[in-house]
C-alpha cells in the first residue's frame, strides 16, 4: 500500500513589524532591539518560518528597512520570506502583506512582531479552526476585576468579566474571508485595532482559541525587562 502524499504548505504569514515603537523609549525601532541578544523580530518569526504549514512569510517593516534591513534580517529574505513597506496604521501593514503572499495560499495568519514567544500549541489551534473557516483569535480570558471608568477617574461599573477575553495574535482566517474584510473597508471608516475586529465588522464569524500568559506583547521599556526573564526561563 502506498504512503498517502502529504499535502502542500498552504499557510501564509503576515508579521505586523511597521511601527517604531516609542512607548519602548528612544532608539532604534523596538522589533529590532535584543532580547538576550536575539532581535525580538527574529524571535517573532522563528515559531512560524520553522512550522511545516507555513509555505510563506511576509514581514511589514517600516517603508526606510524594506530595501534596507538589518544584516541579520536581510539574510532571511528569500523563497519563503519577503519584506514590505509598512502603512501609517496597523492595517496598512496588514493589506500590504495580503497583497504580497502567494495567491494559491488558503489560509491566513497575522502576528505581531512584538509577541516574541508564541507557541506552537497556539499556532496550530489558530490554523486548525482557520481550516474550518471561522476567523481565529488567540485569546487569554480575563482575571482581573474590569471597572468602567470615566472623567475624573470614578468608576461607574464594575463589569462582569466571565464573557471577557484579552484578543493577542496570531490570528487565523481564511484567505477569502479575511480579504473580503479588507475590501468593505471603507476610507472613512474607523481604523480597526485588530483584524478580527475587521472580520467581526464585515459579519464573519470569529472564535478565540485559549493562548498562553507567555504570549506577552512587548510595548515599553519594562516589558523589554520582563522579556528578557521569561526568555533565560524558556531557554
Amino acid at each position: 500500500m502506498s504512503s498517502p502524499v502529504a499535502s502542500p504548505p498552504d499557510v501564509g504569514v503576515v508579521v505586523v513589524a511597521g511601527g517604531v515603537g516609542l512607548r519602548a523609549g528612544a532608539g532604534e525601532p523596538k522589533q529590532f532591539r535584543p532580547i538576550l541578544g536575539v532581535p525580538m523580530l527574529l524571535r517573532a518569526l522563528r515559531p512560524f518560518t520553522s512550522h511545516p504549514e507555513v509555505a510563506h512569510v511576509v514581514v511589514a517593516v517600516p517603508p526606510v528597512y524594506a530595501d534596507r534591513p538589518p544584516e541579520w534580517l536581510a539574510k532571511l529574505r528569500g523563497e519563503r520570506l519577503t519584506l514590505v513597506p509598512g502603512g501609517e496604521e496597523r492595517a496598512h501593514s496588514v493589506r500590504a502583506g495580503l497583497r504580497a503572499l502567494p495567491e494559491e495560499l488558503t489560509i491566513v495568519l497575522v502576528h505581531d512582531a512584538a509577541r516574541p514567544f508564541v507557541s506552537r500549541s497556539t499556532i496550530d489551534g489558530v490554523i486548525a479552526r482557520a481550516r474550518a473557516g471561522v476567523g481565529a483569535v488567540a485569546a487569554l480570558p480575563v482575571s482581573d476585576t474590569v471597572k468602567e471608568v470615566v472623567e475624573g477617574n470614578r468608576i461607574v461599573k464594575t463589569v462582569a468579566r466571565e464573557r471577557l477575553w484579552c484578543a493577542q495574535t496570531p490570528q487565523g482566517f481564511p484567505r477569502r474571508m479575511i480579504v473580503d474584510a479588507y475590501a468593505q473597508l471603507g476610507g472613512a471608516d474607523a481604523v480597526p485595532t485588530d483584524d478580527a475586529a475587521l472580520c467581526e465588522r464585515a459579519g464573519f464569524p470569529v472564535e478565540v482559541v485559549a493562548d498562553t500568559p507567555q504570549n506577552l506583547k512587548v510595548t515599553t521599556a519594562d516589558d523589554f525587562r520582563i522579556a528578557e526573564a521569561l526568555a533565560r526561563e524558556l531557554w
